[in-house]
């Protein structure tokens, strides 16, 4: 299987710098840079990757104008943003640019690892702890309730996915193995036919599987 390619757009040379070590190391191909919005609508334009990592606030243009644009253009990129805020007018501001992804910088690299693998299978991924934003927002205009294919147990730690607890988190409330947990989660994932964590969550609120 040929490596992912990723363009990283992100003014921060440190951060840059940081973001292109994680992802070699995760056997990520970073293809090309760029600092700025409009280097970087020219970047990813010019190298087609699998994913463009986009930092929202870009000096010349930002994130979400180039997220806009580059969703327009005649080879459609698939977009991680990336950032230091987790404001819901911001979260909400990517989604309507279509953003596939949204990670914060504070997360743990494998978190934005995991982002550029989802989205560049055809997924979304939203951080944690941003998802509950996402649910938000879709709850509200969803499908009405129809006979879930999950278990109480499930549905439970399904609820707690939506509401940004981890996994070893989730196995001590619930007073589970994390194994166990790992594998209700493979469950939850097969029967909703989601991509990730945050992707299962959104198809049951969808789907008024939780509450």
């Amino acid at each position: 299987m040929s490596a992912i390619r990723a363009v990283l757009v992100e003014d921060h040379a440190l951060v840059r710098a940081g973001l292109r070590t994680a992802l070699r190391a995760a056997g990520i191909d970073v293809v090309a840079e760029a600092s700025d919005g409009i280097a970087g609508f020219d970047a990813v334009t010019a190298a087609l990757p699998d994913v463009a990592v986009v930092d929202l606030g870009l000096p010349g243009k930002d994130g979400i104008a180039l997220t806009r644009e580059l969703k327009a253009a005649a080879n459609p990129a698939r977009v991680v943003i990336l950032t230091m805020h987790e404001r819901d007018d911001e979260v909400l501001a990517a989604i309507g640019a279509g953003a596939d992804g949204y990670c914060v910088k504070s997360s743990d690299p494998a978190t934005v690892i995991d982002a550029i693998r989802t989205v560049a299978a055809g997924g979304a991924y939203f951080d944690p702890h941003v998802a509950h934003v996402v649910l938000r927002k879709l709850s509200g205009t969803g499908s009405p309730p129809s006979p879930s294919p999950l278990s109480a147990r499930e549905a439970e730690i399904v609820k707690l996915i939506a509401d940004g607890v981890g996994n070893a988190e989730i196995a001590e409330r619930m007073h589970l193995g994390l194994g166990t947990v790992k594998g209700h989660i493979a469950d939850v994932l097969q029967k909703l036919s989601a991509s990730d964590r945050a992707h299962a969550a959104v198809i049951a609120y969808r789907r008024g599987l939780i509450p």
